[in-house]
């Protein structure tokens, strides 16, 4: 569960800091009020898998023996990540994209980032995030080249964020041991 906290704050903070205009104040709020609730909720569910005396890391792959979760697959995954993000944020600024991309870029390459993952850990629950995270992500580099520039945050930067909070909740809950 300790990778679903991860994620799960790596989701609020999409949502708190993209959360805004063209969104009205009302919505915004609200947004970010269910965004930091999730958030704890996801911590609450880390606390109770921690105190039932189970390692609160979910469900074991079908093979029996969970992989090194932060080998050498991670590391070279991690590393592209960086480039990817670093490189392509420099990119879209000399080619004069609006500020808005960069958000975008963000969420599409966290999204290959986990669907990279995947295979790695053995563990087919990341990809779908994934590969939501992927498509938000092009779709908002898309929208970004277009008159709805100013929903790149909201389509980019607060829907992923709730997929991965969403993905944090269920699979928090999914992973819980039994009360004794």
């Amino acid at each position: 569960m300790t990778g679903l906290l991860i994620g799960a704050t790596f989701g609020a903070v999409f949502v708190l800091v993209n959360a805004g205009p063209p969104l009205s104040d009302v919505v915004v709020y609200l947004l970010r009020l269910a965004a930091c609730l999730a958030a704890a909720s996801v911590l609450a569910m880390w606390f109770v898998a921690a105190r039932r005396g189970r390692p609160a890391e979910g469900r074991r792959p079908a093979e029996g023996r969970r992989p090194a979760m932060f080998g050498r697959g991670y590391l070279v995954v991690v590393a592209a990540e960086a480039v990817l993000l670093f490189g392509g944020l420099r990119m879209l600024a000399a080619w004069g994209r609006p500020e808005q991309a960069n958000v975008a870029w963000v969420a599409f390459v966290v999204g290959v980032h986990f669907v990279a993952l995947a295979p790695i850990w053995r563990d087919r629950s990341i990809a779908v995030p994934g590969a939501l995270l992927t498509l938000l992500g092009a779709a908002g580099l898309v929208l970004a080249s277009t008159a709805a520039v100013a929903w790149v945050p909201f389509v980019s930067g607060v829907l992923p964020g709730a997929v991965l909070l969403i993905g944090g909740v269920a699979f928090g809950r999914r992973a819980l041991p039994p009360a004794h």
